[in-house]
């Protein structure tokens, strides 16, 4: 009999293994008919005459208010052509991309059957890294310029914090965001705690859709911010209880631990700096996972779910 709970546990972990399998194998028989439309490519070898094959090919990218002159100015414009040339040259394929946006596609048709697989389009725009990736129901549009590497000279003046997401390897975590932020419900966020969950509900949809990227690329952090996150769970929790920090209306609070920026800030000399950002948005991401492991909720539901639901009764417990 002592045996017992521990022979019940291993049953309960190959039943879980075995679903997760047949799961994984139903997705795989997905069909996806994909193809990244290369309009950077097109663009870079646009010229006066065969303009108007392009604008009737991509008649979304020319809005009507500029006329013929001015896009032909943008051809001929130094910036623009270097651009275009070194977006070509880093990407002379996407294969890969392809490969990862397919499997996301794959991972969003399975869980959300009324996904229809949008024409993907590729572009350049002025390094316009506030609008990496825009997604509508029927077009994705992935600015290539966006994701030269960290080190591009591109990207010189833009703090280093945000350069390190200017990879090709974030391409894929990008767009599953703002697939995200399309199929959550979006609860009114006032509170820490609110940007906190809805944030921890964005990573976990992550966890659905790109289960092939690591903890650390969905959250945008290195192998040892990770670490330094979970080694500190314990503490960045009873930081947020003690201060009363998680129910306040604080409009500050989203700086220090939810958004992107070089640390969190804890006003404490010995931490600030050593910290990664976005402790709000890692705590978030363990209290929607211990909300999963500890009610009967599928991921759909999950998403509709409000802030002081999965909080109260995600049986929260930091790792120490």
């Amino acid at each position: 009999m002592r045996i017992f709970p521990y022979t019940f546990l291993a049953f309960l972990f190959l039943l879980s293994c075995n679903e997760n399998n047949e799961q994984a194998q139903e997705i795989d028989k997905i069909t996806i008919d994909l193809i990244v439309d290369r309009f950077d490519v097109a663009f870079s070898e646009a010229t006066e005459v065969n303009l108007p094959k392009l604008k009737a090919k991509y008649p979304f990218m020319f809005p009507e208010k500029f006329d013929d002159s001015f896009w032909l100015e943008q051809i001929k414009d130094t910036i623009q052509q270097e651009l275009s040339t070194e977006t070509v040259k880093k990407f002379t394929s996407l294969k890969t991309e392809e490969d990862e946006i397919k499997d996301l596609f794959k991972h969003l048709k399975y869980y959300f059957p009324e996904f229809k697989t949008p024409r993907v389009i590729t572009t350049t725009s002025n390094v316009d890294h506030r609008n990496k990736v825009i997604v509508t129901d029927t077009i994705t549009l992935v600015s290539l310029d966006t994701y030269l590497g960290s080190d591009h000279y591109f990207y010189e003046g833009i703090q280093e914090y945000l350069r390190a997401d200017f990879n090709r390897e974030q391409i894929v975590v990008d767009m599953a965001e703002e697939y995200a932020e399309k199929f959550i419900f979006q609860n009114n966020r006032k509170r820490l705690i609110d940007d906190m969950i809805y944030s921890g509900k964005v990573l976990y949809f992550k966890d659905r859709v790109i289960p092939f990227k690591t903890d650390a690329q969905k959250i945008s952090y290195t192998t040892e911010q990770l670490e330094w996150a979970k080694a500190n769970e314990a503490y960045i929790w009873s930081y947020f209880v003690e201060r009363e920090l998680l129910f306040s209306t604080d409009t500050k609070l989203a700086n220090r631990f939810i958004n992107s920026a070089p640390f969190s800030k804890f006003y404490l000399e010995e931490i600030d700096n050593q910290s990664p950002d976005k402790l709000g948005q890692y705590i978030g991401w363990q209290i929607v996972k211990s909300y999963m492991e500890n009610n009967t909720v599928t991921f759909k539901q999950l998403l509709n779910k409000s802030n002081d639901d999965i909080f109260n009764n995600a049986k929260f417990k930091p790792s120490r």
